[in-house]
């Protein structure tokens, strides 16, 4: 009934919800910016897998936190990080970005799980490419 957060959950709760925190907190402060984005898109796909299983089992409270993050994390995250002027690419992904957010409100708004999972399935080779690139590769591009 009570997440980790509420001031009801028990001791061992809160204080595992705040471990797990300070290691999100450390993997992010030591990551590469290559690892950074693959942590934005696994973030994003794991916050829309979450939103359909809300939307299935008629969780409204876990669908919007779930939504919202999602959105969160391609516009501040992911959108925001794009450097347009490098390219074609980055302004092809920003604008799949913003659709992907303009569908996500809708799916929130109207408990759509269609539209998620269309989200889910643009965001998977975008998830897959970036896994392929070897972070060496990306440093050393980034770098250039």
């Amino acid at each position: 009934m009570y997440g980790n957060s509420s001031p009801f959950a028990s001791h061992g709760q809160r204080a595992s919800n705040m471990y797990n925190r300070v290691g999100v907190e450390t993997d992010v402060l030591m990551a590469t910016p290559h690892r950074l984005v693959a942590m934005l898109l696994d973030g994003a796909n794991d916050s829309m897998t979450q939103a359909i299983g809300a939307i299935r089992t008629g969780n409204v409270e876990i669908k919007n936190r779930s939504l919202s993050r999602a959105v969160r994390i391609l516009d501040e995250g992911l959108k925001a990080a794009l450097d347009l002027d490098s390219g074609s690419l980055a302004l092809d992904l920003r604008d799949l970005y913003a659709y992907m957010c303009m569908r996500l409100t809708h799916a929130n708004l109207h408990t759509d799980v269609a539209a998620v999972e269309e989200c889910v399935r643009l965001l998977q080779p975008i998830r897959e490419a970036w896994g392929s690139i070897s972070p060496a590769a990306a440093e050393q591009r980034a770098a250039a």
